[in-house]
């Protein structure tokens, strides 16, 4: 059975895994596109970032950061390779969903790619009830890029 852990982002199998995301998105995305935390931009304390285990092994993690006293934003979601299509993702996705009510958000949203690449990501985002949307925050309008968010109110 998968544990979710509240993380401190120091242990070697998670740095790792955080490496493959950051080459990952480097690799897809123009650099004006990427916006993925690296690892101190992670350890923030308006970041709340949690792991996803089963047993001593790493299957996935991600975050939410602080955007206001209302609205957060999902960062860094990913799936070890040896996990994928196994839940992890929406096993987090749904802690992270929860989360944030108990912690008075009413709104939870993302950004992530436009490339073929991430749709599996939008379809995990849709099934949870996530909707397109314009850009938050300090983001603009970038063809690279798709906003979702959740209304959790």
């Amino acid at each position: 059975m998968f544990e979710i852990r509240l993380d401190d982002l120091t242990g070697q199998q998670l740095v790792a895994l955080l490496n493959e995301h950051i080459a990952d998105m480097q690799s897809i995305s123009p650099p004006e596109s990427k916006h993925a935390l690296d690892l101190s931009g992670l350890q923030h304390p308006s970041v709340k970032f949690w792991s996803v285990w089963l047993g001593d092994r790493l299957a996935g993690c991600g975050a939410y950061k602080k955007l206001s006293n209302t609205q957060a934003e999902i960062k860094s979601m990913r799936t070890a390779s040896d996990f994928r299509g196994q839940g992890v993702a929406s096993i987090l996705l749904k802690h992270l969903i929860e989360d944030a009510k108990i912690n008075g958000y009413q709104e939870l949203s993302l950004e992530t790619g436009s490339m073929v690449y991430f749709k599996p990501a939008h379809k995990l985002y849709q099934k949870y009830g996530f909707n397109f949307c314009g850009p938050f925050a300090d983001y603009s309008e970038d063809p690279n890029s798709v906003f979702m968010t959740l209304k959790l109110t």
